[in-house]
């Protein structure tokens, strides 16, 4: 019982994190055309005459709850009217809709329709089946087929996209995007069964992607 309000605050921190770094990123890219920031920042504190260097492990505190503090408000204003505002106005800015899609990726806080699943799909050899990744549910453009992204072992940063019939796509249940990865960077000497800790299954033991759509709608 005690663990709740822990993984309830943890959850808020995850939803103000992951709405706010495509917004971080962006600000990156825009800092990186004012190279004086430095210089700004350095003015301001000789102005108030405050020298963090003199506390510097009190300071690193506080940054580090202010830090925190902002992610768990930005946690709760995620699905407001005034996020939404925001978001809005950062989507005018090139290129922040690619990196908020990046980061929605990993983003384990998510719910709903919109999840990473580890799914297994038929076809891609004479016999069995290849583990892959869906991280999106939205149907393709050819009517009952589902993008499923086959990545390359033991360096996932590539890969390949199919679109594979629905009822050629079984949900691993449990299995994560770190799994995923610690399957591929293994190169097979872990199964994702071992992995996951659990006991290998028959196929039709796994979850149908139909089934699953059905009951996250």
């Amino acid at each position: 019982m005690g663990t709740r309000p822990i993984k309830h605050f943890i959850k808020i921190i995850l939803q103000g994190l992951f709405w706010l770094l495509p917004i971080v990123a962006i600000l990156i890219i825009l800092s990186w055309l004012y190279g004086k920031i430095t210089m700004l920042v350095g003015w301001v504190f000789r102005f108030i005459g405050f020298e963090p260097h003199t506390h510097q492990f009190m300071w690193g505190l506080f940054v580090i709850f202010i830090f925190l503090l902002i992610l768990y408000v930005l946690g709760w204003l995620v699905k407001t009217r005034l996020a939404d505002m925001l978001e809005y106005i950062f989507c005018k800015i090139p290129g922040y809709n690619t990196i908020k899609g990046l980061v929605g990726i990993f983003n384990s806080s998510k719910e709903g329709k919109n999840q990473v699943l580890v799914v297994a799909i038929k076809g891609f050899a004479t016999q069995g089946y290849n583990i892959g990744l869906m991280y999106s549910q939205k149907e393709s453009i050819i009517k009952d087929h589902y993008t499923v992204t086959l990545s390359m072992s033991p360096i996932p940063n590539g890969g390949f996209m199919f679109e594979v019939h629905k009822d050629n796509i079984f949900v691993i249940e449990n299995a994560t995007f770190d799994n995923n990865l610690q399957y591929l960077l293994s190169m097979g000497v872990k199964s994702l069964a071992e992995i996951l800790h659990t006991e290998s299954k028959e196929i039709e033991a796994l979850m149908p992607l139909e089934a699953w759509l059905s009951e996250h709608k």
